[in-house]
């Protein structure tokens, strides 16, 4: 490896960092080692900064500079073939010298070497021209010297931990508890992997911010790619199965997430769908790592929320919402059930425009369920034995009504129908104040709005449950009906088309909430006052069965009983015949859902018109 010290002298000053360039550095020896001195120098160097710095978190002087001499000497060892003994010697100088504590000079100490490594990156990258295609090419050898050091490290710390407590073994010092042990010893190492991911994100928000839209992010990508694919690497350093050593690796990358740092956009979705870290969390014991694969992707499906919701992509959004698609897809094969249980939040982030995103979570279902064939002459849903199940669903929405202070007021009306002017004033209540109606795209609040009606279904569905001699009747007469036929009645044409997309969003594998809500939305359209209603609700099903596969299974068998059963008169309407490609877009969809026309009105076997289907809009939009 080329001198490390020269090349970054040549990287441009940060101007926000008044020791942010490694102008000044002093060499270390030519020797394979840095002097014990100067490995020693770096807690001194630092310890001075509690005397009498007038600012405590400057660096102390000369800090960066044995650091870089530290850091070069470690560049030419790692790069020695038969250099093993030297680089555990290197580990060992720094842990006697106090460096590997995980404390405030550990922390500046990583901070340091991040900054050089990314620095002497940035210096190999050429000028810009806009006639050369791609990106221009870097030198990544400080940054893959970095990761590898930090990686030694930590392996150093976990054999010396490990020697640790086979040596309290031995004198009888055990401390009678397994799993303290194997805690304790954990603990040092996945320590200082933290800080180290910590650190990184550290220094890559502050890139950003000095640096705006001229953000480089290939650095930063190839130092976290290099740690996540090393727990896939043969002889592992740490344990990637664990969620101790995954929810560091969360937790910095929810640190750098799109919001915050937009130039990593792309950086951060490739590393979250990495396939060393993807599988390891979902699989973690007992799905701890479920919740924060859920906030990982849910923040970088509402970093993309503005832009889905315009449905004007520039060409960077385009291949961010298309690499989105894939990772659904990829969650969707391979793990199914994540999407059934996290649905609620994830079409949270989702804006109704983008359908085909939402279908993709909504058809998840569970891999030991076999679906039942929605187009089965005469199926008979209410007597699946799936249907009366509830399904499993990770969300809370009674904490968005606490929130919201109508929880108290949503049960005592479910329960006695009082206060009787409350559904009067919750059409009030779920609009959004002017300003942030503005930064929302929508004068109602989306999110209070999904969890009002998962709320009411989950009461209704408990009321159902204790009262069964009612079952005949499932949702006529009940107070959530009755505040659903008064909100469809009320809201405006945004907010009843609001509402009815919550009801459909719970429409999906047998379960007793997918059946409830089929009833909810047959039975308002049934009972509709006004032909608007049902061309909504209408509007609401079909715009989500011309997009491209995969459709959820109760969407198609809501449909399918509203085209079938003679009860709602549905090919009577005019909004189905009030213009001729309206006319062919019904025939086509019932024809794919109905079966041949032998079998009855309008139809074709499940594949068909499959051609017609695909050439609807993918995802975004279906006005």
């Amino acid at each position: 490896m080329v001198q490390l010290v020269e090349q970054a002298r040549a990287a441009p000053p940060r101007p926000a960092s008044a020791q942010s360039n490694v102008s000044g550095v002093t060499a270390a020896g030519s020797g394979g080692l840095p002097p014990p001195q100067t490995v020693g120098a770096l807690r001194r160097t630092e310890s001075k900064v509690a005397g009498g710095s007038a600012d405590p978190t400057a660096d102390p002087p000369g800090l960066r500079e044995r650091t870089a001499a530290m850091f070069e000497e470690w560049a030419r060892v790692a790069d020695n073939p038969s250099g093993d003994e030297q680089q555990l010697a290197l580990a060992q100088q720094l842990a006697h010298a106090g460096l590997l504590h995980c404390d405030e000079t550990t922390e500046r100490l990583l901070r340091i070497l991040v900054e050089l490594a990314v620095a002497h990156c940035l210096s190999s990258e050429p000028p810009r021209d806009a006639t050369t295609p791609g990106a221009p090419p870097l030198n990544f050898a400080a940054v893959d010297a970095c990761a590898r050091l930090v990686l030694l490290l930590v392996k150093f710390l976990r054999a010396d931990a490990q020697a640790k407590e086979a040596e309290a073994k031995e004198k009888g010092e055990e401390g009678g508890v397994k799993e303290k042990e194997e805690s304790a010893a954990a603990a040092p190492h996945l320590a200082l992997f933290k800080v180290a991911l910590d650190m990184t994100a550290a220094v890559l928000r502050r890139d950003s911010e000095e640096r705006g839209p001229a953000l480089n992010p290939r650095p930063y990508f190839r130092l976290f790619a290099a740690w996540v694919g090393s727990l896939a690497a043969p002889d592992p350093v740490l344990n990637g199965n664990a969620v101790a050593t995954l929810a560091p690796i969360a937790t910095a990358l929810l640190s750098v997430q799109p919001a915050r740092v937009p130039g990593f956009a792309f950086a951060y979705l490739e590393l979250i769908a990495h396939r060393a870290f993807l599988p390891r969390l979902l699989l973690a014991a007992g799905q701890k790592g479920w919740p924060l694969f859920q906030k990982l992707l849910s923040v970088m499906l509402k970093f993309m929320e503005p832009y889905l919701r315009s449905a004007k992509l520039s060409e960077p959004v385009r291949l961010l919402y298309k690499g989105t698609l894939r990772v659904l897809l990829v969650l969707l094969h391979d793990f199914p059930e994540f999407l059934c249980n996290h649905h609620f939040n994830l079409c949270d982030a989702i804006p109704p425009s983008c359908i085909q995103m939402r279908n993709l979570i909504l058809s998840a279902f569970p891999r030991n369920m076999r679906l039942p064939d929605p187009f089965t002459a005469n199926l008979k849903v209410d007597l699946l034995p799936e249907i009366s199940q509830p399904p499993r669903i990770l969300a809370e929405p009674d904490h968005v009504l606490r929130n919201q202070q109508m929880h108290a007021e949503v049960d005592q009306y479910l329960k006695s129908r009082t206060p009787v002017h409350f559904v009067e004033s919750l059409r009030a209540r779920l609009m959004l104040p002017a300003a942030e109606a503005a930064a929302c795209g929508t004068r109602y609040n989306v999110p209070l709005l999904n969890a009002l009606v998962l709320y009411m279904g989950i009461q209704a569905i408990a009321q159902l449950a204790a009262k069964p001699q009612q079952a005949q009747l499932p949702i006529l007469h009940s107070a959530p009906m009755e505040v659903f036929q008064q909100l469809v009645t009320e809201l405006d044409t945004e907010g009843r088309y609001l509402l009815l997309n919550a009801i459909a969003n719970q429409l999906r594998y047998p379960n007793n909430h997918t059946h409830y809500f089929s009833c909810v939305l047959l039975f308002l359209f049934a009972e509709a006052a006004s032909e608007t209603v049902q061309e909504q609700i209408t509007r609401v099903l079909l715009e989500r069965l011309i997009v491209n596969r995969p459709h959820p299974w109760g969407l198609l068998i809501t449909f399918i009983e509203l085209i079938k059963n003679p009860r709602y008169s549905f090919w009577s309407h005019g909004f189905t015949r009030c213009a001729p490609e309206i006319e062919k877009l019904f025939e086509s969809v019932a024809r794919s859902c109905m079966g041949p026309p032998g079998a009855g009105a309008r139809a074709s076997g499940p594949g068909a018109a499959d051609d017609e289907l695909a050439a609807a809009p993918a995802a975004i939009p279906v006005e």
